[in-house]
């Protein structure tokens, strides 16, 4: 999980990819991008924060939200599998 959508579905990243330019002679728009910090969320945040289909890391340093299953293909075969029953 690397951030929150306003939308309803899960929208699917690989965060190791760089973005494509598409017209490198434009004005410098995408030198512009600014991140917004992550939020540094509590045990009782993140699990208020947890979907059906995530898990919770937890570590001494740190908090992990992350899907249960990780690989895109298959999570949507599950969910598709889920609604069929």
């Amino acid at each position: 999980v690397v951030g929150v959508s306003p939308k309803q579905e899960d929208i699917t990243v690989n965060v190791c990819k760089k973005k494509q330019l598409t017209n490198t002679r434009a004005a410098g728009s995408d030198d512009a991008l600014r991140l917004v910090p992550p939020r540094k969320l509590s045990l009782e945040q993140c699990l208020e924060f947890l979907a059906d289909d995530e898990l919770l890391e937890v570590t001494p340093k740190s908090l992990r939200i992350r899907k249960r299953i990780l690989d895109h293909e298959r999570r949507m075969k599950a969910a598709h599998g889920k609604g069929a029953k």
